[in-house]
């Protein structure tokens, strides 16, 4: 497939150098200083989107407008999800993730069922710590956030999440996510369930972002030659 790359930070070069090793091409590395036009980007089969929330949604909006299937990896802009949805036409392809990693997905999976039974012993605290490199704009990250919804529903005890840095919430109903930054740390992200006698950890740790773009990827791949919205679920049959 010819890809085009919208956003060339860090994910997008991590993509970048494994598409050959998966028989594509990249037809396109496009940022702010080389923005993409439809024609550019009409050369591609699909583009995989991983710029900042303050563009995502113009560079989605330009692949429905191109006729290019898109990859969204790009996270906090899901304030603006429906508006987006309701851009697509007939022909538009749209597979967004909070994270692509395999990996991470079968942790998603795992924290539902996790919480489906914990929600049975009310004597444990839920909680998540998620580790990011310094760069990374939002916090908590996306995953941390899918992890929270996946808590919050199958815990009736929980009403909401609440980025809780201090470790200092002491609002039961709240769920507290405590977001670290470090330098160059690829992710890790634990759900925490706490009691008088012991802890139970549900962990995931990141060793490089080669995870996050070989999801990617496999999701490109997916997503070729379709029409309509879909997830990683759709791509992992989870």
């Amino acid at each position: 497939m010819k890809i085009a790359l919208l956003g060339y930070g860090k994910m997008g070069k991590a993509i970048d150098a494994l598409l050959s090793e998966y028989g594509h091409t990249c037809v396109g590395k496009f940022n702010s200083e080389n923005p993409a036009t439809i024609e550019t980007l009409s050369q591609a089969d699909v583009a995989i989107e991983f710029s900042t929330p303050e563009q995502c949604s113009k560079n989605i909006a330009l692949c429905f407008e191109a006729g290019v299937p898109v990859v969204v990896g790009t996270t906090a802009w899901y304030g603006q999800y429906d508006e987006v949805i309701s851009k697509m036409n007939s022909n538009s392809a749209l597979l967004s993730a909070t994270n692509f990693s395999i990996g991470v997905q079968i942790t998603f999976h795992l924290n539902k069922e996790l919480a489906r039974v914990m929600s049975k012993f009310p004597e444990y605290t839920a909680s998540i710590e998620e580790i990011h490199h310094k760069a990374k704009l939002d916090k908590p990250s996306g995953t941390a956030i899918t992890l929270a919804e996946g808590i919050l529903e199958n815990a009736p005890g929980l009403s909401s999440w609440k980025l809780d840095e201090e470790r200092q919430n002491e609002n039961e109903n709240e769920l507290s996510i405590i977001a670290l930054r470090f330098p160059d740390v690829p992710g890790t992200h634990t759900v925490r369930y706490t009691s008088e006698i012991d802890t139970i950890e549900l962990k995931h740790e990141a060793h490089n972002r080669k995870g996050f773009a070989a999801g990617a990827i496999r999701a490109a791949e997916f997503l070729h030659g379709k029409s309509g919205v879909y997830t990683m679920k759709d791509v992992l049959n989870l």
